[in-house]
């Protein structure tokens, strides 16, 4: 014991040393950049020391428990829950534990490794922090569509602070996976179908979870995920299988995890499906050659829930089979299957899985321990009076509702119903008018509906109680089986006993009361999220009918949607005179959508994921390639529908806004571009207010590749930026691009910018645009 003393002494130490700063704000000068550098590499050769006399001491068992993370809470999302964790826990059979929170419930835990296992090595503590912990900001496609990074990363850390004080020290979050399907139920955990965009909210959220370092207790280890490919499943149907070509995987779907990892992400998830024929958990291309090898990854690899055991089913080996894949590829946390202590020790004895494998496993998540503080003090994210102070507080409230006012999204406003005047008389129908719980959405962590302000309740405290009408219209969900399907599931739903016609007929009276009628609908959060794959992806039919009714009093109708994903929403977008996408937002819900219909905020959401006309046209997406017969009007034997024109019903990056903005020109500070990564090209243009409101626009830079040694896309997101504009007001806005902005992956997988022809995009989303060209030099 007096050796082990003096590993604690070390550790001591070293917690009272901040770690090097992964991102700085100021530019440091050459004497403090070393001065860091040294400090950092003396912090890593303590930090290796204390770990290798810990790990002299560990047997394999022990080492092999460092690797089992385990369930204990009431969330449960596969079919396995883990039994007997006190006693493997005392064991030190357990690395980390998830889905339990609360210090009190924390320390409990933490306790019982501390005072009965050998070693005393301090557990981790995970769980799902998605879009926030008790506070609920928006979901994250929702936060996407704000386009907004500092505010993005701001939630992020806000919700980190939430969670490290509830006694939580991992997230698994972000979600990075490109999604282009909106039948798939997890794309509301997203940004969306591109890569780029994607890749700088990848990095916002890490920094925002992790900081620069864990020197403080108000951060959390971020854990990105699903590597890789988990958003491109065939049907858009949760855990199927993925395939691709490695030309589309690194240029349209990687990049975004890339960018977690360049962020100094501390934990990668791996995904459920497959990659090349190989399930990702068992695939050691993708976990030790490219994400350790090729992008130098230092973190520690979990799998998703039961992800090693589910790898029978994939049909690549029996259960011990399994541990030996996983373990070999590269995995370090066997998530709830256990396969790893049940099978591993005699792997390693066997010679199917060396020691050096298992040791290197067993140190990263070590160095997660080490990095966290958690060997200096095994409580320190265990204080009652902290969580008092972070839970719920105003300016989390107050976050929230800015991210939800920012991510409501203007799809459709004819002849300027909106903004509403209070003055008029408006009846507010819908099942979703006084709803909380949907509010949270999915992936709702620690948080409560009750805690969530609705829109009646919102318009209450505005406005005063008796003043707008109401009529429920119908109900959320009208068939009873499905009713019963997601309520098994936690949906929380309710049959209201008077039948649809009965429901439609009384909003039907009451809109004739009001000059304008506010239909607030969509899907329960619990139809998007995982396995909550659909298979139709529009309003449910007796939602229509109510529209349809509404339509027929000859009073303007404003839809407000609530939902997980993008919606069909051809007829709506035919029929209603306004359409509001609301999303889930989050505890601040309700404030925000009265703010938004009552003008008090200019909405200036922009989507991040494209609106198909009708599902037979997914997977749809901005970025797509020509064919050899692109579309041509009147033309046979062209790519195109019989029934459906190509292009979606709203575009990648679009949104309006109460105000109008006027693009002038696109403008370049020259014709040629050297190769050479220094040189530049300024792109510009002038963007005027045209409108009566102030307002937020986002200005969207993308280009095209003219010609390339493969094909290219049509369009790629390069570059964005806001600008705030009063009535009138002009502003230039300014691009830079550099040969680095240009280049792709070949056939060959080299990273390059090929010479020749391109062409610039400025516009405010995807198909609005205004172009230039230039022409990049050999």
């Amino acid at each position: 014991m007096k050796n082990w003393s003096a590993i604690l002494l070390i550790a001591a130490q070293v917690a009272a040393v901040p770690l090097q700063a992964q991102a700085i704000s100021q530019p440091r000068t050459a004497v403090q950049s070393a001065t860091a550098k040294a400090g950092a590499q003396s912090s890593d050769r303590k930090m290796d020391a204390f770990i290798s006399a810990l790990m002299a001491k560990m047997t394999l068992e022990e080492k092999i428990g460092q690797l089992n993370l385990l369930s204990v809470g009431a969330d449960v999302t596969g079919p396995i829950i883990s039994q007997g964790v006190d006693e493997k826990i005392a064991k030190g059979l357990v690395g980390g534990v998830f889905n339990i929170y609360g210090p009190s419930s924390v320390r409990k835990l933490q306790q019982l490794v501390m005072q009965k296992s050998r070693l005393k090595i301090p557990l981790i503590f995970g769980y799902d922090v998605i879009h926030g912990h008790r506070t609920a900001f928006p979901i994250p496609l929702a936060l996407a569509a704000t386009w907004d990074l500092p505010l993005i990363e701001k939630t992020a850390s806000a919700a980190a602070a939430e969670a490290s004080a509830d006694g939580l020290n991992w997230t698994f979050s972000p979600m990075v996976d490109i999604a282009r399907d909106p039948r798939w139920g997890r794309c509301t955990e997203g940004a969306g179908e591109d890569p780029y965009l994607g890749g700088r909210i990848a990095k916002a959220m890490v920094h925002g979870y992790q900081g620069d370092s864990y020197a403080g207790v108000n951060k959390v280890m971020a854990c990105v995920k699903h590597f890789a490919l988990y958003g491109a499943a065939e049907a858009g149907r949760d855990y199927n299988t993925v395939d691709m070509s490695r030309v589309r995987m690194y240029n349209e779907y990687l990049p975004p995890y890339k960018a977690a990892v360049d962020a100094n992400v501390a934990s990668v998830m791996s995904s459920f499906n497959e990659i090349d024929g190989v399930p990702a958990t068992g695939n050691k291309w993708l976990m030790t050659d490219l994400l350790r090898k090729q992008w130098d990854f230092k973190g520690f690899i979990a799998t998703d829930y039961t992800a090693v055991s589910e790898m029978i089913e994939h049909g690549v080996g029996d259960d011990k089979k399994v541990a030996e894949l996983a373990l070999n590829a590269g995995i370090d946390m066997d998530m709830v299957s256990e396969l790893f202590i049940k099978y591993g020790p005699a792997l390693v004895k066997s010679g199917r899985v060396s020691q050096a494998q298992v040791d290197a496993a067993c140190r990263r998540v070590l160095e997660a321990k080490y990095k966290l503080g958690l060997f200096e003090d095994p409580y320190r994210f265990c204080n009652e009076d902290r969580r008092k102070k972070e839970i719920l507080s105003s300016d989390k409230l107050a976050l929230s509702k800015e991210a939800a006012t920012k991510s409501i999204v203007l799809l459709k406003n004819s002849n300027q119903v909106l903004p509403l005047s209070a003055e008029k008389k408006i009846a507010f129908i819908g099942p979703l008018v006084k709803e909380q719980r949907n509010l949270l959405g999915s992936w709702s962590g620690a948080g409560q509906g009750k805690e969530c302000t609705s829109l009646w309740q919102a318009l209450e405290t505005k406005y005063g109680s008796g003043k707008f009408l109401y009529s429920k219209g119908c109900n959320l969900v009208q068939e009873k089986a499905m009713v019963d399907k997601l309520n098994h599931d936690g949906g929380e739903l309710t049959l209201d006993e008077k039948s649809t016609d009965a429901m439609i007929q009384e909003a039907v009276e009451t809109a004739k009361q009001a000059d304008v009628a506010v239909a607030v609908l969509g899907e329960p959060c619990s139809m998007s999220g995982e396995a909550s794959s659909r298979s139709n992806i529009g309003l449910f039919e007796h939602q229509i009918e109510l529209l349809k009714a509404l339509k027929q009093t000859g009073k303007p109708v404003v839809l407000v949607l609530m939902n997980g994903r993008p919606l069909t929403l051809s007829w709506e977008d035919k029929h209603m005179d306004a359409i509001v996408e609301a999303w889930y937002g989050g505890n601040a819900a309700g404030t925000a959508i009265a703010d938004v219909l009552f003008g008090d905020a200019n909405p200036s959401g922009r989507i991040t994921m494209t609106f198909p006309r009708n599902v037979g046209q997914v997977p749809i997406y901005y970025n797509s390639k020509n064919t050899g017969r692109p579309f041509a009007e009147a033309e046979k034997y062209h790519s195109k529908y019989l029934d459906v024109q190509n292009e979606p019903l709203y575009p990648f990056g679009y949104g309006l806004s109460y105000t109008t903005y006027q693009y002038g020109d696109v403008s370049l500070s020259g014709q040629t571009l050297a190769n050479d990564g220094k040189a530049s090209i300024t792109v510009k243009t002038t963007v005027t207010n045209t409108g009566k409101h102030a307002g937020v626009e986002t200005v969207q830079l993308y280009v095209r590749d003219m010609v390339g040694s493969i094909t290219r896309p049509v369009k790629e997101l390069k570059g964005f930026q806001q600008v705030s504009l009063k009535p009138g007001e002009s502003k230039t806005v300014s691009f830079t691009l550099t040969s680095n902005d240009l280049r792709f992956y070949n056939s060959d997988l080299k990273y390059v910018a090929e010479p020749g022809d391109f062409k610039v995009f400025v516009g405010t989303n995807s198909q609005t645009v205004k172009s230039a060209s230039f022409k990049l030099l050999p």
